[in-house]
């Protein structure tokens, strides 16, 4: 077995734990001309996205469509069962029958926003992770495994330690390890960017400091890693997806590293994930821009539009779900009147209504939902 990435030690009851080698690898990365290529061509898709940030009407709205698709397949590929539409719904008025799931999601989005503010302030750092740690499993699945501490027992991947996939290092071994991966983070070196991220992303998940969470705050590392090096000045892209779409193969990929050293094919893998990513989150954001413009014309070209109209549908870009009486106190206007933008939005299929009630009744914005949750 090639050890450049470490090596199975016995442990005293008898299985064998992983002990990865600091960061960087030795002897350094391959870069070969296909990756140097994808290298560059990468850092153009995330600096066109950068782009675009900058010049969006409204950034916030997609900053938040952003955060809460990365949130939401981040907590899917541990398991999660929610949806969108979900987690808007838990937003907008409190209440979903799968709380449980939707609370693990927006604590995810909890976290993010936390992590992007602290790095404003501080290195990433221990100290930031560990706290971003305690909000994902603050009152959900694991809150009993010690939120913001790392493990003081072993851990491992699988149904039980006799039969894992793989046995993380032993908790005497996470301190150290995490203090040198910390130290990786914030070193001044040549690795390009991206490939560090990469290595940050594979070394973090390797140590798996955590009793729980450790996917998913690996993920959290990724943006905030890329925002912190200022690679995207806002949090626009959802790197979950990539991985989720090819979970079999991210999961491989990661104990391929551990088996034979092979960090290229995992850095190879990761970089095609973040160009995919930016592309796909560069077209998301032109889909919106679209929508936009289209829906905007849909309603001048009517004789029921008005200013009000053109102010509810702002309104819908940032709450997708609401009810009259939201629309009626975000437009200052009464009830009847708010009933009538309703019924105008509902005529040109811009609303739908999600209840099939005559009271009480709730509304989707349609078009917009069926983008953010393709």
């Amino acid at each position: 077995m090639n050890e450049r990435a470490g090596c199975y030690q016995s442990q005293p009851t008898g299985y064998k734990a992983f002990i990865p080698k600091n960061q960087p690898p030795k002897p350094a990365i391959e870069i070969g001309e296909d990756v140097r290529k994808l290298l560059v061509s990468t850092e153009q898709k995330l600096a066109e996205l950068n782009g675009i940030g900058f010049s969006l009407p409204n950034p916030d709205l997609f900053i938040m469509m952003a955060i809460r698709k990365e949130a939401l397949l981040s907590s899917q590929i541990e398991g999660t069962q929610a949806t969108m539409t979900d987690v808007l719904t838990y937003e907008t008025w409190e209440e979903v029958d799968n709380l449980d799931d939707v609370q693990e999601v927006v604590n995810y989005i909890k976290a993010l926003h936390h992590g992007i503010t602290r790095i404003d302030q501080l290195p990433l750092c221990i100290r930031v992770i560990k706290e971003c740690h305690e909000i994902l499993l603050n009152s959900v699945r694991g809150h009993e495994k010690t939120p913001g501490e790392f493990r003081k027992s072993q851990n491992w991947i699988g149904q039980s330690l006799k039969n894992a996939i793989f046995i993380p290092p032993p908790e005497s071994e996470v301190p150290e390890l995490v203090g040198n991966l910390e130290k990786f983070i914030n070193q001044e070196d040549h690795i390009p960017i991206l490939i560090k991220c990469a290595l940050i992303h594979y070394q973090f998940e390797t140590i798996h400091p955590f009793l729980d969470g450790n996917g998913r705050i690996g993920r959290l590392l990724i943006d905030l890693f890329i925002h912190w090096k200022e690679l995207l000045d806002k949090p626009l892209i959802y790197t979950s997806l990539f991985f989720k779409e090819n979970r079999q193969e991210y999961f491989d990929r990661l104990m391929m590293v551990r088996k034979n050293g092979n960090f290229e094919q995992w850095v190879e893998f990761f970089l095609t994930g973040m160009h995919w990513s930016a592309k796909h989150a560069i077209e998301k954001i032109k889909q919106i821009l679209l929508l936009q413009d289209n829906l905007r014309q849909k309603i001048v070209k009517e004789k029921k539009a008005s200013v009000r109209s053109i102010q509810l549908l702002d309104i819908l870009f940032v709450s997708p779900l609401t009810t009259i009486n939201d629309i009626a106190e975000k437009l200052d206007i009464s009830f009847q009147a708010a009933s009538e933008q309703i019924r105008f939005f509902l005529a040109l299929g811009i609303l739908e209504e999600i209840t099939g009630q005559k009271r009480s009744r709730r509304f989707a914005f349609a078009p917009y939902l069926r983008i953010v949750e393709e």
